[in-house]
């Protein structure tokens, strides 16, 4: 299969990369080194300099390509609104996507895919610090908020940098079943599935943005006693604050409230074991703290976007 990466001045290195060695590690593990080629198309002959500095040749340009593709990536890049308004390009992309099998976007590349039209109507992920931008500018897009990665038909778009291995690795399973995929994960030391389930967030991350001590305790607090008295006098207290100075510093501190965060993280606790088990809505509930089940649900489709059967439908183990 011919995996055809397209990339532009001050490309995100890791997004070729990434992919690049993921497919050639699948190569290798099925003992054929032809399994997946990958080539690296550029707008320009030569040399194409990466947003860290580092070079990379192409094999080709979209004005010189001309062999048949499988499966075509766009690489995002701090500059990638500068790319989308190329005619040219624009032009090369949409034929291409009615001749190639699948094609997609890693971290900003679906910008240039949006420009083209070709997500109109679509599901699809980008880096969390430019989905805000990417609705707003193509409103027809569906932008999936913090997901790693989304398949919608032979559209595959990925979330910032390291996703785009997510995304490669997903394409190998599709090809080759779950078993390759595996061996893949494990000797680049990667996870099939990470372990945050979906999200490119996790409270567990947002834990770590805190730089006072006393919030950061009270976060590390909650993420282990999900089940306990979790409300703002109880937190108040362990952090020996007035619950109003709490509250205060609390959003000062991290950008959102106690209770915003109790929830994302007995939410983010939640969709885990929903991936891993089929424990009914009611136990699930009560693992992670909610003493109502329908308070439960609610925020879960608050909080994912999806409501609790749905999201077992997509990513159930």
């Amino acid at each position: 299969m011919r995996i055809a990466i397209l990339a532009f001045p001050r490309f995100q290195l890791l997004d070729v990369a990434g992919p690049a060695d993921v497919f050639a590690e699948a190569s290798r593990q099925l003992g054929n080194p032809r399994a997946y080629q990958v080539q690296v198309i550029g707008t320009n002959e030569g040399m194409l300099r990466s947003s860290s500095g580092l070079r990379l040749a192409v094999d080709a340009t979209v004005a010189t390509h001309r062999a048949r593709i499988d499966t075509l990536l766009v690489a995002g890049s701090p500059d990638i609104e500068d790319m989308a308004s190329d005619a040219q390009l624009q032009g090369w992309l949409r034929r291409q996507s009615r001749s190639v099998r699948r094609y997609g976007s890693v971290c900003t590349g679906a910008f240039v895919l949006a420009a083209s039209g070709l997500l109109q109507g679509k599901r699809v992920a980008t880096h969390w610090n430019a989905v805000a931008r990417l609705a707003a500018a193509y409103p027809g897009t569906c932008v999936e908020v913090d997901a790693i990665y989304v398949k919608d038909g032979k559209l595959f778009t990925s979330a910032g940098v390291t996703a785009g291995m997510d995304l490669a690795l997903a394409m190998v399973e599709e090809d080759h079943g779950r078993e390759l995929a595996l061996q893949v994960a494990r000797q680049l030391v990667m996870f099939l599935k990470r372990p945050g389930g979906q999200s490119q967030f996790s409270a567990h991350l947002a834990a770590q943005t805190s730089e006072r001590s006393s919030v950061r305790a009270v976060q590390e607090y909650v993420l282990a006693r999900l089940t306990d008295d979790l409300s703002i006098p109880a937190l108040a207290s362990r952090a020996g604050m007035s619950q109003r100075s709490f509250a205060r510093i609390f959003r000062s501190e991290t950008g959102t409230t106690p209770a915003a965060f109790v929830e994302h993280a007995r939410i983010d606790a939640a969709r885990r074991l929903a991936e891993q088990s089929d424990l009914p809505a009611k136990r699930l509930a009560a693992a992670v703290g909610y003493a109502n089940v329908d308070g439960f649900r609610r925020a879960f489709g608050r909080r994912l976007g999806v409501s609790l059967g749905e999201y077992r439908r997509r990513f159930s183990a």
